[in-house]
């Protein structure tokens, strides 16, 4: 897609409004950091949902990383007043596959994909009055193959909301 009509589009979604929120469908966008990639959420409830993201990893040999969460959110942490958008933190666990890319000997995955644990801790923003929010989340990872290993990922993003 054109980023200029994403763009537009998105622009559009803040100046005029819509009553579409966040957690009443079906979330895309990107995630930014460790990894980079695309990333999708759908809400099963007022305060879980699931999440995933089919992105790259530039660590480690710079491998397609692939991974999912299930999610639990709190509303009542962090209070937004002067925002008028809310702000749960959420916490949850998921797993997550790397697969190699290339066999330089320069990583812990040159000859196996590793395949571990997320415990994912974010913030996030979620507009009122458009379809959309902002995230930042840090989760350490557990890898139990090829061999047990702790590691930690971190990233933004922002995903538009579909009904």
């Amino acid at each position: 897609m054109n980023i200029r009509i994403f763009s537009v589009a998105l622009l559009s979604v803040f100046i005029l409004g819509t009553n579409v929120k966040a957690e009443d469908g079906f979330g895309l966008g990107v995630i930014l950091g460790e990894p980079t990639g695309i990333s999708v959420k759908k809400w099963l409830g007022a305060d879980r949902a699931v999440d995933a993201a089919a992105a790259w990893s530039f660590t480690e040999n710079d491998s397609f990383q692939f991974h999912a969460d299930y999610l639990f959110h709190n509303f009542g942490l962090l209070r937004s007043a002067d925002l008028g958008g809310r702000i749960p933190v959420y916490f949850g666990f998921g797993g997550r596959l790397k697969l190699q890319s290339h066999d330089h000997g320069n990583g812990r995955n040159d000859h196996d994909a590793l395949l571990g644990v997320r415990i994912p801790v974010g913030i996030s923003y979620m507009f009122s009055k458009a379809p959309v929010d902002l995230f930042v989340e840090l989760v350490p990872i557990l890898d139990l193959a090829p061999s047990t290993d702790l590691g930690l990922n971190g990233a933004i993003g922002a995903r538009f909301y579909f009904r």
